[in-house]
Parts: C-alpha cells; sequence; structure tokens
C-alpha cells in the first residue's frame, strides 16, 4: 500500500469533518454566539484569565494536548498492522475527539472557565463530582510523570534537544512581554521574530551536536528530570500570558511545520507501507500483550479521543477565549489536526521492515523468541549511529521512520543521521509542552479538591496559592518520575486516560439535557457508549494480560489468588484499574436516572432549578 494514499484521506477527511460535522456543533449543539461574554473578560485577573488571540490560543491549546499520543500510540499499535490504527484515527477524531473536546470546552466557557469536576457537580450531582476529581487528579499525576519520563529519556542523549529546548524559554518570555506589554496585540511582529529565533535555536542544536559541546550537554537523567520540574513548577505559577502561552505558541510552529514536512516528504517520497494491513498479531503481540479490541482504542488516545483533552478544555484553554466562536477551530480544529498527526506517525513506523520494527520496538529476548530476522537494521544503525535494536517504547523506530522519509528526498541522502537527532528532538519538544500546561491544569484541580475539605480554599486567590498548589502538583508527579516507579504504573495509563473521556462524555451529555439540547444527544451518547464498552473491557483484561498475567502462568487458580501472589506494584495496578473503572460506574448510576427523570419531565434541569448560572437553555 503507497503511503500517499493514507495521507490524502485522511488530509481530506479532516477538512471534510471540520467543514460540515464541526460547523454542525459548533451552530446547533453549543450554539456558539460571540455576544456572549467569556470568562477571559468576565473574571480577567492578568494572570490565568486573559483574552488571548484566537491563532495563539491555538497554539496554545494544540501544543497542550499534543503530547505523546498521538506520536507514540499509533507506533505502539502498528503491531496490529496498519488498518485498525488507521481507521479509529479518522474515526475517532471526527465522531469523538472533535465531540468531547468541543462539548466540554463549551460547557467550560459557559460556565465561567469551571473545571470538569465542578461542571460535573453543577449538572449532575456531587457525587459525580467528587468521583470525577478523584480519577482527575490521578490520571493528571500519572500522566505528567510518563510524559516527563518519555522527555527524558529523550533529551539524555541529544545535545541538539537540550539546547533547542532551552532556547525557547527565552525567546518565549521575550514574546510574551512584547505582545502584552511592550507592543499589546502584536502578535504578527512577535509571532515574525520568534518564529525566527525558533529556527535559528535548531539550527544552533544541530552544530552543538555535532560540536565539542555535545559532551558538556550530555546530562544525567536525573540532572534533566529536576530541570523539567522546575520548568513545569516557574510556568505554573507565573501569570499565562507570560510563558506559557506564548512557549506553546512558539512550539507549535515546529510541532505543526515538522509534521508537513513529513507529509510532504511522504507524498514525494511515497514510501510503501511495508506492514500489512493486518499483521499476524491481532490477538496480542510481542509490543504489548493484547488483542486489537479492545486495546488498539486505549493505545492509540490521543488523535482520537483523549481524557486529557477535557482537563485542557476546562483549564487553562476555557480562561483565555476571546470570542466563542473561537471554541470551533480551537477544540474541533485541534482535534482533527491531531488525527493527522496519528497518522502520519503511523506511517513513518509502518514504512519500516515488519522485522526491524519489531527488533527496535521488542526487548532481545522477546524478539529472539519471533524467529524473526532483521532485515535493513544493522545498516540504519551504522547510517544513524546508535544501536537501535530493544530501543522499545515507540520513540525510537518513529524517529527511524521519519529519518527514512527525510533522507529520501531529493538532495537529503546521507543526512540519516542529522534527520534521526532532529526527529528525537521534535520528539522531545512536541511532549515538553504538555508537562507546562497539565502542572497548571493540576494546580488548578489540587486547590479544587482542598476546597471540598476546606471551603476557604476555594476562593483564595494570589501568589501564594499558587506557589503552595504548584509545589504540591510537582511534587506529586515528580515524585514518581524520580523513584522511577511511573514503568509500573504506565499501562494503567491508557485505559485510566480513555475512561477520563467517558467521564466527559457523560458529563456532557448532562450538559446537552441540562441546556434544552437534547435532540443532539446522540453526538455524545454513541462515544460514550463506545467508550464505556472498550475501555471497561480493556481495564479488566488488563488485570490479566498484562498486571497478574506472571502469576497466573504459574499456576494460580484465579484472579483473586493471582492478586494476592502478586507483588505490591502489580497490586497496585490491579486497585487503581479497578477504583477508576468503579468511579466511571458510579457516574453512569448517578447520571442515567437523572437524565430519564429530567427528559420525562419528572425533574427540573439543574439550569431550571438554579437559573443564577452563567448558561442559557438553547431556544
Amino acid at each position: 500500500m503507497p503511503a500517499l494514499y493514507l495521507v490524502i484521506v485522511s488530509a481530506l477527511v479532516a477538512l471534510i469533518a471540520y467543514r460540515t460535522y464541526g460547523a454542525f456543533l459548533a451552530a446547533k449543539v453549543a450554539t456558539l454566539d460571540d455576544l456572549r461574554r467569556t470568562p477571559a473578560h468576565t473574571r480577567r485577573d492578568g494572570r490565568d484569565y486573559v483574552p488571548t488571540h484566537r491563532w495563539v490560543l491555538f497554539g496554545h491549546h494544540f501544543a497542550a494536548i499534543a503530547g505523546a499520543g498521538p506520536l507514540i500510540g499509533p507506533v505502539l499499535a502498528a503491531q496490529f498492522g496498519y488498518l485498525p490504527g488507521f481507521l479509529w484515527l479518522l474515526v475517532g477524531s471526527v465522531l469523538a475527539g472533535g465531540v468531547h473536546d468541543l462539548v466540554i470546552l463549551t460547557a467550560s466557557v459557559r460556565g465561567g472557565g469551571r473545571s470538569l469536576a465542578n461542571i460535573a457537580r453543577e449538572q449532575v450531582g456531587p457525587l459525580t463530582g467528587s468521583a470525577t476529581a478523584i480519577a482527575i487528579v490521578f490520571v493528571m499525576t500519572v500522566a505528567l510523570a510518563v510524559m516527563a519520563l518519555v522527555v527524558v529519556n529523550s533529551l539524555k542523549q541529544s545535545a541538539w534537544g537540550v539546547f533547542s529546548i532551552a532556547c525557547t524559554i527565552p525567546i518565549a518570555l521575550a514574546m510574551g512581554l512584547w505582545t502584552y506589554r511592550i507592543r499589546p496585540g502584536a502578535v504578527r511582529s512577535a509571532t515574525a521574530i520568534g518564529v525566527v529565533l525558533l529556527l535559528a535555536a535548531v539550527g544552533a542544536g544541530a552544530w552543538v551536536q555535532q560540536s565539542p559541546l555535545n559532551a558538556w550537554f550530555r546530562h544525567t537523567r536525573p540532572t534533566i528530570g529536576y530541570a523539567i520540574m522546575a520548568y513545569g513548577f516557574v510556568a505554573s505559577v507565573l501569570p499565562v500570558w507570560l510563558l506559557l502561552c506564548p512557549r506553546d505558541y512558539l512550539s507549535s510552529f515546529m510541532k505543526i511545520g515538522a509534521v508537513l514536512l513529513l507529509a510532504v516528504g511522504v507524498i514525494l517520497v511515497n514510501p510503501r507501507l511495508q506492514m500489512p494491513a493486518f499483521s499476524p498479531y491481532l490477538s496480542g503481540g510481542p509490543v504489548f500483550p493484547g488483542a486489537v479490541f479492545p486495546f488498539v482504542f486505549i493505545t492509540i488516545a490521543c488523535g482520537a479521543i483523549s481524557g486529557f483533552h477535557s482537563l485542557i478544555a476546562s483549564g487553562t484553554t476555557p480562561k483565555m477565549i476571546e470570542r466563542e466562536r473561537d471554541i470551533l477551530p480551537i477544540a474541533y480544529g485541534a482535534m482533527v489536526l491531531e488525527g493527522f498527526v496519528g497518522v502520519i506517525a503511523l506511517i513513518a513506523a509502518c514504512a519500516l521492515h515488519p522485522n526491524d520494527y519489531f527488533a527496535i520496538n521488542c526487548r532481545p529476548e522477546v524478539f529472539a523468541k519471533l524467529g524473526l530476522a532483521v532485515q535493513h537494521l544493522h545498516d540504519l544503525e551504522a547510517q544513524v549511529g546508535e544501536t537501535l535494536s530493544g530501543r522499545t517504547g515507540g520513540a525510537v523506530s518513529l524517529a527511524v521512520g521519519m529519518a527514512q522519509v527525510f533522507s529520501g528526498l531529493p538532495k537529503m541522502r546521507g543526512l540519516m543521521s542529522f534527520w534521526y537527532h532532529f526527529a528525537i528532538m521534535f520528539e522531545a519538544m512536541f511532549v515538553l509542552t504538555l508537562i507546562d500546561t497539565g502542572t497548571r491544569v493540576t494546580r488548578y484541580m489540587l486547590q479544587e479538591v482542598g476546597s471540598m475539605v476546606a471551603p476557604a480554599l476555594g476562593s483564595w486567590r494570589g501568589l501564594t496559592p499558587s506557589l503552595l498548589f504548584s509545589a504540591l502538583a510537582v511534587g506529586a508527579w515528580g515524585y514518581f518520575l524520580e523513584t522511577g516507579t511511573v514503568s509500573a504504573l504506565w499501562p494503567m495509563l491508557g485505559v485510566a486516560n480513555q475512561l477520563l473521556a467517558a467521564f466527559a462524555l457523560a458529563i456532557g451529555t448532562s450538559w446537552l439535557i441540562n441546556t434544552g439540547k437534547s435532540r443532539y444527544l446522540a453526538c455524545t451518547l454513541v462515544p460514550l457508549a463506545f467508550m464505556c464498552v472498550n475501555t471497561l473491557t480493556a481495564g479488566w483484561l488488563n488485570l490479566s494480560v498484562n498486571y497478574l498475567a506472571p502469576q497466573l502462568r504459574a499456576g494460580a487458580p484465579d484472579l483473586s489468588a493471582a492478586f494476592l501472589a502478586a507483588p505490591w506494584p502489580a497490586r497496585i495496578q490491579c486497585l487503581v484499574t479497578l477504583v477508576i473503572m468503579a468511579l466511571l460506574l458510579v457516574v453512569l448510576a448517578d447520571s442515567v436516572p437523572r437524565w430519564v427523570a429530567v427528559l420525562r419531565g419528572r425533574r427540573a434541569s439543574v439550569m431550571a432549578r438554579d437559573p443564577a448560572l452563567p448558561e442559557t437553555a438553547a431556544p
């Protein structure tokens, strides 16, 4: 299968979906109206609530939601073949992820920039609000630790990445000061200068990678980890316009530019997809255990639908929306673009020979049992100058696939090593922008969870609570990063993240009912039902195929006996997975009867009971 076909189909689907289904959601379901004042204006404080130019905010939002998911998930899911992941990326981003992001962002904007947990408490009740808050704190902590680990592992051998990313911080600070203090609103001039400086930093980083300074930049893992923790703390505390928003906006040029360059490379080079449409490992593969259903829907989260998006859509972004109609490009537009990114990553991985793909993504002892012989791996290792076999996790195979496409362009042959290290730097920059926004959102959530115990915390404003809750947020995910226990929690992240997406869709359904838009319930109910089925199934299967598999193979008669015989990390995995699954069932049990009662007229909607809430029913 020529890769060109997948690029054209995915681009057309994204464009058509945005112009049709996205426009329908904006006009009919969300009823976006610029006459409504947004929280950025009504609650403007110069720190978190700041009206922001549409494309600057798009850059921030896309950078925040597009972490490792649309890059790593499709690469790992390639073990099933290219077709399952390709179809899920297309259908999921259009019918599930785009709806999820747009509905939650609209609900948060209409609710004064409230978080997902507060929206749940208002739209459903305190039980659902508390269950959502507990799930959010867990998912955010583990997600940030996992993303930080990806960045650390990418940068510890990349002087290019360390130098380039470090340069983006002063550039972003200068852009923030220029557009908000020196020349307010001068976005175009700041963008032009910022992009030039970014390209200069990337070019200088390439020189550093080949210079004697390379040895000086080869930091140890703890040093990079502490630096990322410090950056997350500072970005969470500083006003959003000074560092976080301009840096994410600037990084989006690198992200989108590299992806478009890769897409052009695929069109010009048109590599053949060497991975078959369906591999022999549909029932479970060597990269990770588990059958194509339900695990392809768990492995590929960002790019199709991701619960983490709901936290950004009810975190930093709603506090900066300048006009309501900006929600369409920022929410739905960023989601379908992320689906396109996922397709490009999938193509880069599937362009590798299957034997080489498995040699890179499997541990050596696992690959040896497959009876496969590498095809071009030794040549690839010689070209990039690094050992590639056994480099699990997806990041290295993606970088190799990207480098193959780039080096196939005219006059680019012989630059495999250059493009490989560029891809590693690109991946690290892609993921790091999730750390700053995620830490800020976790800061919001910790304060809200604390207000459930001490209500005065909810109205505490100023620098002191920002410092306190930012430190708690960084300490939580930094602990897992530095102790290494995040590796034990990694398998849970996919299920937990998709369970959170089901939480958000259930809350979004409540919002539609309460605002008089029950005729459009299918928009959220269909993806909600699908996500509940596949995530609850995957969560239960994870117990036997991931967490307790060694004990079952050793002769444990059932899951309970295997649990008692398992080490504590596996027990923690089981307990947390079961708790989040139970929380979703609690949310559904709390929500569904309320939906039925409101729809049948036996119960007043939230808005009818409390007309003071900042939402009006649709006509």
